[in-house]
């Protein structure tokens, strides 16, 4: 049974060419993994798909009866509303049934016989509708899959408007998984999740029955939840069956095959065109040359195929700080309330401290009382000397109608026009994408220019908040080669042990500072 049928589907976004005669079907069973490079058009795809953008041509249908949940990376909560209400909105359509029934009790002390017996039959149906779908045992359901993500420690009567960013996305993700779509959509579910909840996803999708397309630059999440790949490339679509492994191992092939055979009709092209030059002027050969000329001129070109743009990136060390970057005494993390007992600890010159810990327990918030961009509850914090510290946000707050050029060139007007363009080619990005605004940009670009301005200032001190979500394979592998050759400090907050574990000095695990029960 197909779920949804995409045909030559094409798209432009912020004057680029995103999708061109994409085609595409999604079967009961199939657990997809999206994969391409940043900027390739995933996100947008998945826009097009769930009707949030329209394209350019082509056609998206659904099956009649398909439910579909989508979580997107831009999704937001309403404030004043606690955890389990906004975990409740994911069966809206069963408490307005049973909101009927209640109407309809009411309604029977005033109605005649007749309309009681209707009423009864209409009733009927509504309850044994609700005991077959489990809504008596709903909240019990919200329990669990509320705590597989970890929202129990925090407690579900709390407000959303007081929660960090990542409990926000756990919020969000679990209210998805409740719905119990026929589709799942996907865009990087694991930013923001902790390593026990990411496992604890992955189980899930193993098991989940019907299908969903996954969006991921998680490469071990993906080898363990997706049974086809489709690999979005130059506008393109194409599909592999198995897990990314099995991906890279037939695009390997595929990539050569296609270079193979580029070379091939190249030398082909060159001797039809040698002979045609050579024999065409001649009447023996003249004939001769015009049946080569035919067969070049029907000939379907192979196009060259396109290296992909890596990034490189090098952050550039300023003059040595004092030996103590960082000496915080008595230090109590919070807002409004503590979210630490009082420690106190030290960051040393040259150390790369990795922090750990589930969401909400003050690993950003550390960064910023560190920092100095807030104020703790108690305790000091005393910064070294000639420290130049280099701060990498997780998002960007506000709607950056900037184009990349002008976002960079805005910072460093010192700068010229070409210094500019080519720090942000360094970091990966296409000339389409130095010149399209920062808004609509994907993710993974939007964070390569936040590096690219990090990478133009002389620092010693980086301070990096989740520096890895959306970003792709080869962005990940080139900023883990990039931050182990800094020979300054560093302070990383990161949910992918495997981008860190191998290169820290250490590990602080801030559930150890935590005032609350976990």
């Amino acid at each position: 049974m197909s779920y949804l049928n995409v045909t030559n589907v094409s798209h432009t976004f912020g004057g680029r060419q995103i999708l061109e005669n994409v085609s595409f079907k999604l079967l009961r069973g199939e657990h997809v993994g999206l994969v391409g490079a940043n900027g390739e058009g995933k996100s947008t795809f998945l826009n097009i798909v769930t009707g949030h953008l329209l394209p350019d041509g082509g056609k998206v249908e659904w099956p009649g009866r398909v439910t579909v949940g989508y979580l997107d990376q831009q999704s937001t909560l309403e404030a004043g509303k606690t955890i389990r209400e906004v975990l409740r909105t994911a069966f809206n359509d069963m408490y307005e049934a049973e909101k009927q029934m209640l109407e309809l009790y009411d309604k029977m002390a005033e109605a005649a016989p007749e309309e009681i017996d209707k009423m009864m039959n209409t009733v009927g149906e509504i309850q044994t509708e609700l005991e077959h779908s489990g809504f008596y045992s709903l909240d019990t359901k919200i329990e669990e899959v509320a705590n597989g993500l970890g929202l129990g420690s925090i407690g579900l009567d709390r407000d959303v408007s007081k929660l960090s960013g990542g409990q926000r996305s756990k919020v969000l993700l679990t209210k998805l998984l409740l719905q119990n779509s026929s589709i799942l959509l996907l865009d990087e579910p694991t930013n923001y999740l902790d390593v026990e909840h990411i496992e604890w996803l992955t189980r899930f999708l193993q098991n989940y029955e019907h299908a969903f397309i996954l969006i991921s630059h998680d490469i071990a999440f993906l080898n363990q939840v997706v049974n086809v790949i489709y690999h979005l490339e130059n506008c393109e679509l194409t599909r592999y069956t198995g897990n990314y492994d099995k991906f890279q191992e037939m695009y390997a092939i595929y990539k050569a095959q296609r270079e193979s055979a580029y070379e091939r009709q190249q030398q082909e092209i060159a001797k039809l065109e040698d002979f045609v030059a050579r024999n065409k002027a001649r009447v023996a050969t003249t004939n001769m040359a015009k049946s080569r000329q035919r067969k070049l001129d029907k000939m379907e070109i192979i196009e060259k195929p396109r290296e992909k743009l890596k990034p490189t990136f090098k952050f550039t060390e300023a003059r040595t700080p004092s030996r103590f970057i960082v000496e915080a005494k008595n230090l109590v993390l919070g807002y409004d309330t503590p979210l630490t007992r009082p420690v106190s600890f030290n960051l040393e010159r040259g150390q790369k401290i990795a922090l750990r810990g589930v969401n909400g327990l003050g690993k950003t918030t550390l960064l910023k009382t560190i920092l100095g961009l807030i104020p703790p509850v108690s305790g000091s914090v005393e910064l070294g000397e000639f420290l130049e510290p280099g701060y990498f946000e997780q998002e960007e707050r506000t709607k950056n109608e900037n184009t990349a050029l002008e976002d960079v060139w805005n910072e460093y007007p010192g700068l010229t026009n070409y210094e500019v363009r080519a720090a942000l080619a360094g970091c990966g990005l296409t000339n389409e994408h130095i010149t399209s605004k920062v808004f609509v940009l994907s993710g993974g670009e939007a964070a390569k220019v936040r590096l690219c301005k990090l990478m133009l200032r002389d620092i010693n001190w980086l301070v990096l908040d989740e520096p890895t979500n959306h970003l792709d394979v080869d962005a990940k592998e080139e900023l883990k080669r990039a931050l182990i050759s800094f020979k300054g400090s560093i302070l990383l907050v990161s949910h992918e042990p495997e981008f860190y574990e191998d290169w820290v000095t250490s590990v602080w695990n801030i559930e150890d500072w935590t005032t609350k029960i976990i």
